[in-house]
């Protein structure tokens, strides 16, 4: 391990311990600072942007992640609004919980506290470097941060704004670093940086998690793959499920909460079908459908002008991120849930139906970390759940699931008191 990793830890580390002694004020008042910094380093910041963007279009880079990483006069200002809107979240250091007064004499409770340090691995979307850094320092945290090889002179440039505002707020520029070095084994090594780092949160592709988990010595926090599902069920109200159904594939189809895969009760498949691919495909959307769904949609007047496609074996199970839709004929309910089981991400999954029954079966079989009812699966946000914020969607089960907002990033410690009382 480098010597400059090495030493980035341990003033990560000495900024962590002063950040969790911080008051709100405090807190707020370098957020707004950081805000500030960002607009008034607005040329710098662009500059080093379009270095990179320039070095992605000679690279062959594709249109929709150069649009990932590009920044403008636009989306700089609304990067800075959203971290004065972060500023305005309530900080959840210090709120005291489940408080108990045990027959001992103990007086217990729980306080919430940050967790340390926070390591970020993320790709293409040079805005992470100023989400991340915002909520770590609301909740306490210190951040270290590694963006993408493609996005270098970007975070370099924010994270350099980021310090001077720091600094012009009288806290140390550490508490936010970032590594730029494009080496691949640097990431290694800072999933190895355990004497310093508390929890590493990888924001990318199904590669990336996997090669974190792989090669961690700190804990994970996995989250962000949504291979989702929407089940029409046979009682569905077919009108209201189509704009539902149109909404989850098509509004941002790169994200994590997109529709990938469309099941399709059989009772309801020849009603709904055509509708869901003469809309979508007017959208552009392109259809692999299984055998049955595929028999049914060719057989129509307006097959022609569809993007259909037989599905391959791998066309299910597929987090495809872009305008393309797999779709399956199921028999029954068991059906639906079974495959989801075989091909879920676990992080979010949702049942158009109008029988309640079948909800609440839905609900409690299917294991996600969002199952929702007659509502697109877009939902599964932060700021849609009102946490104002967030770092990632976890589809974990330890220390988080869903949306990780503010009170994510915190732990807590237990708080005893008595009147001099000893254990007998």
């Amino acid at each position: 391990m480098s010597t400059h990793l090495d030493q980035i830890g341990q003033r990560a580390k000495s900024a962590s311990r002063l950040l969790a002694t911080l008051d709100t004020a405090t807190k707020n008042l370098a957020l707004q600072a950081i805000a500030d910094s960002l607009l008034e380093q607005q040329a710098t910041i662009l500059a080093a942007n379009a270095e990179d963007i320039a070095a992605a279009r000679a690279a062959g880079t594709s249109a929709s992640l150069i649009d990932r990483m590009l920044l403008t006069p636009e989306r700089l200002a609304a990067i800075a609004a959203d971290t004065r809107s972060v500023a305005g979240l309530p900080d959840p250091v210090g709120e005291i919980f489940d408080s108990a007064d045990l027959p001992s004499g103990l007086r217990l409770h729980k306080r919430r506290t940050p967790i340390g340090v926070i390591g970020v691995i993320y790709e293409a979307r040079p805005n992470v470097t100023i989400d991340i850094a915002a909520i770590c320092l609301k909740t306490g945290n210190a951040a270290i941060l590694r963006g993408g090889s493609d996005i270098t002179r970007s975070v370099g440039a924010i994270t350099a704004a980021i310090g001077a505002a720091l600094e012009h707020a009288g806290l140390p520029a550490d508490a936010v670093q970032s590594i730029t070095d494009p080496d691949r084994e640097v990431v290694r090594d800072l999933l190895r940086l355990d004497r310093y780092v508390d929890m590493i949160i990888p924001r990318g592709g199904a590669g990336l998690h996997r090669f974190c988990l792989e090669n961690s010595t700190i804990p994970v926090i996995t989250g962000g793959i949504g291979v989702v599902h929407m089940f029409v069920e046979a009682t569905a109200d077919l009108a209201r499920a189509l704009p539902l159904i149109h909404n989850a594939k098509v509004q941002r189809p790169s994200v994590c909460n997109a529709l990938d895969t469309l099941l399709v009760q059989r009772e309801v498949a020849l009603a709904l079908l055509p509708a869901v691919a003469a809309d979508l495909g007017a959208a552009g959307v392109e259809l692999r459908c299984d055998e049955e769904s595929l028999a049914i949609l060719a057989d129509q007047p307006g097959a022609a002008g569809w993007r259909l496609s037989p599905a391959a074996p791998d066309d299910f199970g597929t987090e495809f991120m872009s305008l393309v839709l797999s779709v399956k004929v199921v028999a029954s309910l068991d059906e639906a849930i079974s495959f989801i089981g075989a091909y879920s991400s676990g992080h979010t999954e949702a049942i158009l139906t109008n029988d309640p029954a079948a909800a609440d079966r839905f609900t409690r079989e299917v294991d996600a970390s969002a199952v929702f009812v007659n509502t697109s699966t877009r939902f599964n946000d932060g700021g849609e759940f009102g946490l104002g914020a967030e770092v990632a969607v976890s589809t974990q089960k330890l220390h988080w699931r869903g949306p990780m907002g503010l009170v994510a990033l915190t732990t807590f410690k237990w708080v005893g008191a008595g009147d001099y009382i000893w254990r007998r």
